[in-house]
């Protein structure tokens, strides 16, 4: 069902390639960060809610700072961000390790955390927005936003694997660093990639520098959407978790995260592969409306094994979805406002996902899995009913020439 063909003519395009390549190791972090900080601080002073606190202020600070960062590369280009956040993410995170080694205070650990998270280099970011600029061509876009959830997905598969290896060998500091080195030296690679460095300043913009991308028309939508679907991922993996625990063996959670990713990446390369009917609103419906359903499907199964073979089939919309929403997102964004209209949707999705993790523990504590299952599978259905009723722009993504 995969046609490569589109992926061979969109790596055939000028600078894309390189562009894609030079992006992938400086986005290892965000699959190693978080877990890296949970498993360093906790095995360091033994601290549960330390650990839990650093992690999660690591998050706000990637999802507070991000439209704002957003907003910089779109007027300054990314290149004084990358190097900036080259230079300060590995400071951040070298203070954080100094600060647990040594027992600073909490307060201490925190504002490292935060810090470390606002300064985490913007490569996704800058490769979704960077996307739209060098494409015209829907199909290449499609393939290209597919190819990028692809990529993502293999952080979050990859990420805490080298995580765990740190983790054997007893050097959970040594996760911390190696994700500060991988944020330093592939913000570098990608800031020095040809196509970013043909991505200058848009300083003189017929926009005021105060108008933020939430007023461009049909974002907010879209947004509000993927609070909803994100909240069912968030749900999902705390389910995933819990299931796992209750049955004895807790490990499984691990793995079936990883087939379920496995799926996620195969739907995305078939959706990228082919032209599908309905345009991009009916496609981001449709995926949203199977992840539903998949969802859904799972609540009832306690069986581990079936679970997790039934996973591979639920994950296969996920990528899916955050395909067609980048879709989207680039057919509703004027070109000097494409890094901000995606930091805000990445926010959206890292408050759902929060928010879905601290309400499935909540849920978790009186319930059982199967509750926040079918819970996760009821935020995506409600995210359908708003796509349905409001998202109706950007069918022709990529080919406006604004």
């Amino acid at each position: 069902m995969i046609s490569l063909d589109r992926y061979r003519a969109l790596l055939r395009e000028p600078h894309v390639a390189a562009a894609v390549g030079a992006s992938v190791a400086g986005r290892l972090p965000i699959g190693m960060a978080v877990l890296a900080i949970l498993l360093f601080i906790q095995q360091t002073d033994g601290s549960f809610s330390r650990a839990g606190i650093a992690s999660a202020l690591y998050v706000t600070g990637v999802g507070v700072a991000a439209p704002f960062v957003g907003r910089l590369i779109d007027r300054l280009g990314p290149r004084p961000l990358l190097y900036f956040a080259a230079c300060a993410y590995p400071v951040a995170l070298g203070g954080l390790i100094a600060a647990v080694q040594v027992a600073l205070p909490t307060a201490w650990i925190a504002a490292a955390a935060f810090a470390a998270g606002v300064v985490l280099p913007p490569i996704s970011t800058c490769i979704r927005a960077l996307l739209r600029r060098l494409l015209r061509e829907p199909a290449h876009l499609q393939a290209a936003y597919s190819l990028d959830s692809v990529l993502m997905e293999t952080v979050f598969i990859i990420g805490p694997g080298v995580v765990s290896v740190f983790s054997a060998l007893a050097w959970p500091a040594g996760a911390v660093a190696c994700t500060a080195v991988l944020g330093l030296f592939g913000a570098l690679v990608f800031a020095r990639s040809p196509a970013v460095g043909a991505w200058g300043p848009q300083l003189a913009s017929s926009r005021p520098a105060r108008y933020s991308a939430l007023r461009i028309r049909g974002l907010r939508p879209v947004l509000l959407v993927t609070v909803f679907f994100s909240l069912g991922f968030g749900l999902f993996e705390v389910a995933v978790t819990a299931l796992a625990a209750r049955a004895g063996v807790p490990a499984a959670a691990g793995l079936i995260l990883a087939v379920t990713s496995v799926g996620s990446a195969a739907g995305a390369l078939v959706y990228g592969s082919r032209t599908w009917p309905a345009g991009i609103a009916g496609q981001y419906k449709a995926a949203l409306g199977v992840m539903a359903i998949g969802l859904l499907a799972l609540a009832p199964i306690e069986n581990l094994y079936s679970f997790g073979l039934i996973c591979v089939l639920a994950g296969v919309p996920m990528s899916t979805v955050l395909a067609a929403q980048s879709l989207l997102i680039a057919g509703i964004a004027p070109r000097a406002m494409l890094a901000e209209s995606f930091t805000w949707s990445s926010s959206a999705l890292l408050a759902g996902v929060s928010a879905g993790i601290a309400l499935g523990g909540l849920m978790l504590e009186r319930m059982t899995p199967a509750a926040a299952l079918f819970s996760a599978g009821l935020a995506t259905a409600i995210g359908l009913a708003v796509a349905a009723a409001s998202v109706h722009s950007a069918d022709h993504a990529g080919s406006r020439g604004d």
